[in-house]
């Protein structure tokens, strides 16, 4: 039985973490796997557009809403078979890792906080504080709309990079679950992020508790704004707007010589395929970009608590988001010839 609901047309404000964005022209929400695959179905039939709603935290909707169907995906819940667990798609992501943690088993603490749902965290391979989501899925089942066949591709089939797989800048596949491998001593994945090493007392590499590293990453998380708080505008954001740039080997020497140059200072770097990745976060902020720099009347601004998320400060829309992404990219690469890339998908909109 179709268990798809279709309430009354919202803004999408009301459903992305920047409390931005314009209305859909239909919006679905559905509860099961085979909702969402009707619900898809029927809109490519009738060659509609469609947008796939998890949580919003990583969606930049333009003012004018999306002229299409809005697709909630509103599927819940998880079950383990051994050392492998199975995740709905709209699973929230969080609940998920801390019911892990509760229960004992690691793996996944270091992605403590993160807002959205599960289906979306292997579109961009997310990451945070040593850990991607790669090093720990196993396998992806989707929805081809090509073929309108259920599919599961494995992690070596995903193309993972930073921030990156084949399933992101493409629609064709719809995530219906997730499994990923968990560590069933109760211990976290190696401590590699030195910042998070220092919080926990310990030594690069080391395994802690799980509980005790998810502790530490929440509390990192929230002292940059990256805990959703409702009654915190540094957190009604996307997260880190722009990803952290990758210059190829063939320019690396001289872009870092031009950034010292420029600040009289190293850059932080680390290494990454095909060349350098470089702090954007650092950039921005030597570009003259300070925490809680203003956007267009103030409604917007960079985080009071961290430079890489751009935020609403209560009134914004998203065309001024947009500027404020505009001034900072450009400041960046005016000053240092590096060019940022925002990490959000934009939906009816451009920067």
């Amino acid at each position: 039985m179709n268990t798809a609901r279709t309430p009354a047309l919202p803004k999408l404000s009301a459903y992305t973490t920047l409390r931005l964005g314009g209305p859909a022209r239909r919006f679905v929400s559905a509860v099961t796997s085979e909702d969402l695959i009707a619900a898809v179905g029927e809109a490519d039939a009738a060659g509609e557009p469609v947008l796939l709603l998890g949580g919003g935290s990583n969606l930049v909707v333009g003012d004018a809403g999306f002229d299409g169907t809005l697709v909630e995906v509103a599927t819940t819940g998880w079950h383990r078979d051994g050392d492998v667990v199975e995740v709905q798609a709209g699973q929230n992501w969080d609940a998920f890792v801390a019911a892990l943690v509760e229960a004992g088993l690691g793996g996944l603490e270091c992605l403590s906080g993160i807002p959205g749902s599960v289906g979306a965290t292997p579109i961009q391979n997310v990451g945070a504080y040593g850990c991607e989501v790669a090093e720990s899925l196993v396998s992806v089942d989707l929805y081809d709309r090509r073929t309108r066949e259920v599919r599961t591709l494995k992690a070596d089939e995903l193309g993972f990079a930073y921030r990156t797989s084949v399933l992101k800048g493409t629609d064709t596949g719809v995530v219906l679950s997730v499994r990923f491998e968990i560590r069933e001593d109760g211990l976290s994945a190696p401590i590699r992020y030195a910042e998070l090493a220092r919080t926990l007392g310990v030594e690069i590499g080391v395994r802690v508790p799980a509980a005790d590293a998810r502790e530490a990453v929440l509390k990192l998380r929230r002292g940059k704004g990256m805990v959703l708080d409702p009654d915190d505008h540094d957190t009604w954001s996307a997260g880190s707007f722009f990803t952290n740039p990758i210059v190829p080997a063939a320019e690396a020497d001289a872009v870092l010589d031009r950034i010292t140059e420029a600040v009289g200072s190293q850059v932080p770097q680390y290494p990454a395929d095909g060349g350098v990745k470089l702090s954007a976060a650092w950039l921005i902020e030597r570009a003259g970009f300070a925490k809680g720099y203003p956007g267009p009347g103030n409604r917007v601004s960079l985080s009071t608590k961290h430079t890489l998320a751009l935020t609403n400060r209560g009134d914004a829309t998203t065309e001024d988001l947009l500027a404020l992404a505009r001034e900072v990219r450009d400041g960046v690469h005016e000053r240092f010839g590096v060019r940022l890339h925002p990490e959000p998908l934009l939906i009816n909109c451009v920067i």
